[in-house]
């Protein structure tokens, strides 16, 4: 089976675990076993590492994930619900409102649909496409200063092995540089 990302371990450092929260992921690891978060669902597992052992919500899924992964119940990649997502980004030199107007004319052209949704009334912006092949590609655009990410993003994959094939085809709509003369 292709590996579609990398693992939990592999993308989130040690050090930094262990700084953030006070535990090594070994150490988290033991303690999750230990309370029997084997049997309760992502959820649970993240709640509980917030409500009883006080983790910032961002670092409880985090553990989560890794705990998950750490005893087999989730791929590096995979959604909680079972399937895979890939996603990829890049940042340009232009304004939120210029992105937004080059990412929707690329991936419109790219994908041969019009987007189902698009949404730029919010600060970070964002467009949604139901593919003709029944996919789906959302978007999203975050400003910061004077520059400008944007991502896209291809949800509910059935498998790892689509991960891959995906990335490259959603890395080759985005656009290049967007116009800033006008």
């Amino acid at each position: 089976m292709t590996k579609p990302t990398a693992s939990h371990s592999e993308t989130v450092g040690t050090e930094a675990l262990e700084r953030a929260t006070g535990r090594s992921r070994d150490a988290w690891n033991d303690l999750l076993d230990s309370a029997g978060a084997r049997e309760w669902d992502h959820t649970t597992i993240a709640a509980w590492l917030v409500d009883e052992r006080g983790v910032d919500g961002w670092w409880a899924q985090g553990i989560t994930v890794g705990f998950e992964q750490h005893i087999g119940r989730r791929q590096p990649g995979q959604r909680a619900d079972g399937t895979f997502e890939a996603s990829v980004s890049r940042t340009y030199t232009a304004s939120r409102d210029a992105v937004v107007t080059a990412l929707v004319a690329a991936v419109t052209a790219a994908a041969g649909c019009e987007p189902a949704s698009v949404n730029t009334t919010a600060k970070n912006a964002s467009a949604r496409w139901k593919l003709p092949n029944g996919g789906t590609v959302v978007a999203g655009i975050y400003p910061s200063g004077e520059k400008t990410r944007a991502s896209l993003t291809m949800p509910k994959l059935g498998s790892a092995d689509e991960v891959a094939e995906a990335k490259a085809l959603l890395k080759s709509w985005l656009p290049a540089q967007p116009d800033v003369s006008g």
